[in-house]
């Protein structure tokens, strides 16, 4: 049997188990699978004997959310924080650093191993704060953008940490070999800027020409893991690689379909990520040392909240967004754990202590742990704005005429149009001259040249994937529709509709009579326009009817629609 297999199974049973019984206490899924990884690793019962196997498949983990990381975060985030990125990250790292080492330093520890022992402390977890903002769906909020633009500097100074760590040992020649990297990694990103704009754009939307699910995730993928193998060529980390990947993708019209797509594989592999860390656990130290343990964690957690609050208040955060960071990243990051064992190779434990390994997994692993529940902390994440009063938020009431709500989470009483065809176009174009907010979903390439040429929008993906449905607000919209799918994909679209919105109005359109009496009469769609003559003003005066439009105004609308339309139909 393939060892690989029995350590996944294991690892996979046990993190789901114990994951599952403490949700049961409202306690967060990431701590379960790092009390899943304790139990079943070497400090625990030892079930999982092979840790590099693991630790193997939890890089794959990270390298898919910095991937995801990436599209979400686009070229034009970084360059519009290009001041935050680098003034709030340098005084975050470099002020975090001074405190812990001047502070191990004032207790007799030697320069170095102090030094070394900043560093460490100096970064924080991308994983954790992206699950965190993810929770309270605040990835693009200010607290998100800062922090996201914070764990980006870090995980480019790491790249520098790995190399300087040598130089503390005496390695004379280091210094010359991070001037070198440092520029490979300048010229890496440059090519990425260039092949972002030109080459992966036209790749992905030659691919999606063969409108198959299986060929995109493939290409997405390729794309992911062939820019990190690329980058380690270089000597320079995976996991900016993966970053870089994503930032490439972020150009093109396809990146939320990419998220969607894969977003179950980085789920799978970040679970694993959790699990490996806490295999590294060793119960039976946390409790002969749990003074020390929680002692230093304390210092810590000090450590970072200076630095990170000092350092928004510097690039003139909001108070807000000053503290909400500051909390957010005040844990210990896994490129922490890369770190420390670069500095073991030369000589180096955190502290200078001869269990400083264990120390500082232990402090590591624990800060996580709370730092999972910083989500849960109400005062640190402003409230929902209010609904507005005409159905949709405040955030929405002026949306322009043609634009839709793909990236605004919080619409209400919108409506979601799936698929691409004649008729989509005709009920968007109604729903533009009553102003009335939409959202058009398709995975049809020609609904991106449409949108292209008419300054439209178009969400790009399946909306049975989660985030497809989450972007297109489905669970607050008033109504959707399906007026150019065949029966079957109609009954499968209402029913994915009907477990996020119980309580949304569903429209269809359909030749024959006989298909459109078996869906209203399966009770999954509202109403189905069938009638062969005057189809199309009859769905658009229906549709419009559902948002309390008087009816001259929605004989206006139909009869404006009506007369540029091209009579596809």
């Amino acid at each position: 049997m393939p060892p690989l297999l029995v350590e996944l199974a294991v690892l996979l049973l046990a993190g789901t188990l114990i994951a599952a019984v403490l949700a049961r206490f409202r306690v967060v899924p990431i701590v379960g699978f790092m009390a899943a990884g304790a139990v079943i690793g070497p400090g625990g019962v030892g079930l999982v004997s092979d840790i590099d196997l693991v630790n193997q498949s939890a890089d794959i983990g990270v390298m898919l959310l910095l991937f995801t990381l990436g599209i979400e975060f686009s070229l034009a985030r970084v360059r519009q924080m290009a001041s935050v990125f680098l003034v709030g990250g340098g005084i975050q790292v470099g002020l975090a650093t001074g405190i812990v080492a001047a502070a191990a330093m004032a207790f007799g520890i030697d320069w170095r191993a102090a030094v070394f022992t900043g560093l460490l402390v100096s970064l924080s977890s991308t994983v954790i704060v992206l699950n965190v903002l993810a929770e309270k769906r605040a990835t693009t909020s200010p607290t998100g953008n800062f922090s996201v633009a914070l764990l980006i500097y870090q995980d480019l100074a790491s790249v520098a940490m790995v190399l300087v760590v040598p130089s503390l040992a005496g390695d004379s020649d280091s210094w010359a070999d991070i001037v070198l990297a440092l520029a490979t990694a300048g010229a890496i990103v440059a090519a990425v800027m260039l092949v972002a704009k030109t080459v992966v754009p036209w790749l992905l939307s030659q691919v999606e020409c063969s409108q198959s699910e299986d060929v995109f995730l493939l290409a997405i993928l390729a794309i992911c893991f062939g820019t990190a193998l690329l980058t380690s060529l270089a000597g320079v980390s995976i996991f900016l690689g993966a970053f870089l990947a994503g930032l490439m993708v972020s150009e093109s019209r396809s990146a939320a379909r990419a998220i969607a797509d894969v977003l179950p594989l980085q789920i799978l592999f970040t679970a694993l990520f959790f699990v490996s860390i806490g295999m590294l656990f060793d119960l039976a130290y946390f409790a002969h040392n749990a003074r020390l343990v929680i002692g230093l964690a304390l210092g810590t957690v000090i450590a970072k909240l200076v630095s990170t609050a000092a350092a928004a208040a510097i690039v003139r955060q909001p108070r807000r967004v000053v503290v909400a960071s500051a909390v957010v990243l005040s844990q210990i990051g896994e490129f922490s754990f890369v770190l420390e064992r670069v500095g073991e190779d030369v000589g180096f434990l955190p502290l200078g202590l001869a269990d400083g390994t264990e120390a500082f997994i232990a402090v590591a692993v624990l800060l996580i742990a709370l730092s999972s529940f910083s989500a849960r902390i109400k005062r640190l994440w402003p409230e929902r704005p209010a609904p507005h009063p005409s159905g949709a938020d405040s955030s929405s009431a002026d949306t322009a005429a043609g634009s839709d709500l793909v990236e605004n989470e919080t619409a209400r009483g919108h409506a979601v149009v799936n698929g691409f065809g004649p008729r989509a176009q005709a009920v968007a174009a109604a729903f533009e001259l009553a102003e009335i907010p939409y959202a058009l979903v398709s995975m049809d390439p020609r609904a991106q040249s449409w949108a292209a040429r008419t300054g439209r929008r178009v969400l790009a993906g399946d909306i049975s994937r989660q985030l497809i449905a989450e972007r297109a607000g489905l669970r607050e919209a008033r109504i959707a529709l399906a007026v150019d799918s065949q029966p079957s994909d109609v009954a499968h679209f209402a029913r994915i509709v009907r477990e996020h919105n119980p309580e949304i109005v569903i429209l269809a359109w359909s030749v024959d009579p006989d298909d459109a009496a078996d869906l209203e009469r399966g009770g999954l769609v509202n109403h189905v326009v069938a009638e062969r003559q005057a189809a199309l003003d009859a769905l658009i005066a229906h549709t419009l009817g559902h948002f309390g439009m008087p009816e001259p105004q929605i004989e206006s609308v139909t009869r404006l629609v009506m007369h540029h339309s091209n009579n596809r139909l």
